[in-house]
Formats: structure tokens, sequence, C-alpha cells
């Protein structure tokens, strides 16, 4: 049985104020927190600030972060450039119902670098993205299905998140129907949105052919992250390109998380040419921010110069000044030497991670491209949603090991990617590598027997 060291290390005194903070959010919060995906182990750390590659906790305690919200800040915390460029427009006004050529900077910026994106729309989060995409493709080709791939995720519009889950089989009719997001779910939802296994290649065009005259569009995150950062095998890839084509069927990639693996994006690393693309976070250097993208034609469903739009898409605070300005100043420093150097990084941990495994002969693996890296408590790592789904012995293992990393000083997602930021350093990498090399020396072999 894994040991849990970390939580004996006078938990109760060194987050004494995150407690104190938990028992008042518990007063006006469902749960005591304003987002599901808060981590609660027992009771949620409270940040007071971010410097660089490291967040300090309400406690004063000093935690390298290799979250960053959730992936989004890709320089880490109080990028200069993004701090001064917000800075002086906040003097100049935050938001207006009117457009700004702050709106048309980071749009061209963005066209000039994504191979599958000329033209672009601002939302506010990835989800709204994914949404808008979504609907594109629907008015586009005027049809309705949606194909998605099992364990994505997508965010949270209900025909996005419908088999995140993965399907559940229909006692009536024996269909494997998706998980829906909620109970009370509309179940119409579930007829118009086909769930299959990503780099299952051969049974792309067998679910698809048969209903492809209802099919919008496939959605697909180049590496979903929240299935277990899978590595898409090539001839994957081509196979979905090639019944979208053969079908007349719009690719959707949601980039929202993977845009960070590299100056062009995840797409264009693996092959793939979507007809849409969603992106957001790193856009917006730490503020609100998502767009939806794409080709000319299928992005006029939004408006042109000589129609009405078919799809009318608005948001208040849809690219608003902050964001924009925000996002321009990140994005223009993610030059490809930064992705280089990110790269470079990444590399080095996954490797380091790797060697430590093999010198321990312990049942992990380690996947991830660029900045991205997961640790997995099996020898293989995943390349299915179904092979990254843990028992409750595995689930077990990676808690305390989230807690041994707490206890050295390392903020490390539990279930999710982990990301390097421009800030991190080469004894950064070093630390995490460490920190894993202590935790599987300090549970030894008898711990795994079996596994």
């Amino acid at each position: 049985m894994f040991t849990d060291k970390a939580q004996g290390r006078g938990w109760s005194a060194i987050r004494a104020r995150s407690a104190h903070l938990f028992r008042r959010g518990k007063g006006v919060f469902p749960a005591g927190v304003t987002r599901s995906t808060i981590e609660r182990d027992p009771i949620p750390i409270y940040v007071a600030k971010g410097e660089g590659a490291y967040v300090w906790d309400a406690d004063g305690n000093r935690l390298l972060d290799l979250n960053n919200n959730f992936t989004t800040l890709i320089h880490g915390h109080g990028f200069a450039p993004v701090m001064e460029a917000v800075e002086k427009v906040l003097k100049m006004g935050t938001c207006f119902a009117n457009p700004t050529e702050y709106e048309i900077a980071l749009g061209e910026l963005l066209v000039s670098r994504l191979p599958a994106m000329e033209q672009v729309r601002f939302v506010n989060s990835g989800t709204e993205a994914v949404m808008f995409a979504i609907k594109a493709a629907r008015a586009f080709t005027r049809r309705s299905a949606i194909v998605r791939f099992a364990g994505s995720y997508h965010g949270a519009y209900d025909w996005a998140e419908a088999g995140q889950g993965g399907v559940i089989v229909d006692d009536a009719s024996g269909r494997n129907l998706p998980k829906l997001g909620y109970p009370g779910a509309p179940q119409s939802i579930a007829d118009n949105v086909l769930v299959l296994n990503f780099n299952d290649v051969a049974g792309i065009e067998h679910s698809i052919a048969p209903r492809a005259n209802d099919v919008a569009a496939i959605l697909i995150d180049p590496m979903p992250s929240r299935a277990g950062l899978l590595h898409p095998a090539p001839d994957f890839i081509a196979t979905v390109s090639a019944v979208a084509r053969k079908y007349g069927i719009l690719v959707i990639a949601d980039e929202v998380l993977n845009l960070r693996q590299g100056f062009a994006g995840a797409s264009a690393r693996y092959g793939l040419e979507p007809d849409l693309i969603t992106v957001g976070k790193i856009i917006g250097g730490g503020f609100p921010v998502g767009a939806i993208g794409g080709r000319t034609d299928v992005m006029a469903v939004f408006g042109s110069d000589d129609e009405a739009p078919l799809l009318s898409q608005g948001g208040t605070f849809s690219a608003n000044t902050v964001s924009m300005v925000a996002g321009k100043a990140a994005m223009e420093a993610m030059t490809l030497e930064a992705f280089d150097r990110l790269e470079r990084l990444g590399d080095g941990l996954r490797k380091g991670l790797a060697d430590v495994v093999l010198k321990r002969s312990a049942p992990f693996s380690v996947s991830g491209a660029a900045s991205l890296f997961r640790i997995h408590p099996r020898r293989i790592a995943p390349t299915s949603f179904h092979m990254a789904t843990m028992t409750s012995e595995e689930n077990d293992v990676m808690r305390a090991l989230s807690r041994h990393f707490l206890a050295c000083g390392i903020l490390l997602p539990f279930g999710a990617a982990a990301c390097l930021s421009t800030p991190m350093s080469d004894a950064d990498v070093e630390s995490i590598v460490a920190a894993f090399d202590d935790f599987l020396e300090k549970n030894s072999r008898t711990d795994w027997e079996g596994r």
C-alpha cells in the first residue's frame, strides 16, 4: 500500500489560512468553490499571488506551478509584457459596444500563424468557441449530428460534453449511446452525438458511414488531455481526414488547450487539416478568451458583406480590449525560439521521468509533447481513453504522488495534464524529476507488486 507521507507533515498548521478561507467559501458557494475543477485534498489550496513559475498560497508557502490555470499561463505569472500592455489599455477603457483596433491586431496574428485559420471570431471561453464551431458546422452543412471521441474534454456545451465519460449500452436498442453530461439532459442529445474511440482507425468509417448524411462535423482534440494526453497515431489522423472529405463532413480541431504545442499549433504538428479550429487559453494572456477560426466559406455563416448571417454570434465581452491586448502581448512573445526552448525543456523532463521509471523498475509511464506531460500509474502509456481510465488503486497511487509533490513544493495536477511555462529553468525540471524519484524510492517495489 502506498504510504501517505505528505499528509503527515503538519498539514493543518501550514494550510491554516486555506482552511479558514474554505470555511468561508462553504457559506456562499455550493461545495465551497466556484469551479468543479478545483482540487480538494482535503481542502483547496488558496493562492495569494503568482510570480514567474511559482505561486504562493494563502499561508505563504511557495510552490512550483505545473497547472498554470489549466495550461493557460504559458508565460507563468505576472509576465511583464502582458502586465504593461494591460496597465496601459486600462486607462483607455476595458470594453466597448464598438469594435477596436486591438481585436484586429490579435486576429491578424492568429491568422498569420495558423494554417487552418483564414478568418476568426472572438468569444469569451473555450466552451463558447467549441459551441459556436459546432453551430457553424451545422449551419454550413445543414446537418445536426456530431462525431466526437470518448473521454475528450470540449467544454460544457451539451452536445460537446456528451460522450466525455464514454458510452452506455441502451437496453432497448442495444446501441452504444453517449453518457450525457448531467441528469436531466435531453435524451435527444444522445441521438445526435456519435462517440468513437480515439486511435481506433478501423472503427471510424464503419461507424460514420451509416449516418453520414446526418453528420455535420467530427470534433477532435489532436492530443486529448483529459482522456490521458493521448498521442495520435498518424494513420488515425489521416483516416479522420479522409472519411470527413468522403462524406462532406467538416473537421473541427479543438486546440483550446493544445495550441501551446507549437508556433502553428497542434493540428499542423500532427498533419490534421481542419475546416474549423477552436483556440483559447494561451491566446488571452491570462484573461478570458476563446476564438473560432477556419475556412472563409465556412466562416461566412457568421456573416458576409452580401448576406445576413446564418448564425448569430455576439457576446457582451467578446473581443474586450483587455483580453485582446493581453493576448497579443503573450502571443508575440511566443516566438519560434520560445516554442523551441519549451519543447527542449519538455523533452528533457519526459526523458528524465522515464529514466527514473526505468531505474526503479516502477509501473509508471509518461505521455505528452512539447510543454505538456502526464504521468500514468501503469507500465505502458495509454493510447485510448479506456486504457487511461484509472482503477481505484491507481487513483490512490496518483493521489499519493500529488501529495508527495506538494510536500516537495510542487503543484502537480491530479488527473490532468501538467505543463511547463517559459520562466521555468533546467533546475526546475531537475526538481520535478527529483521529486518523482524520491516518491518511487520511498515506495518500495513491494508496493506495486502485481501491477
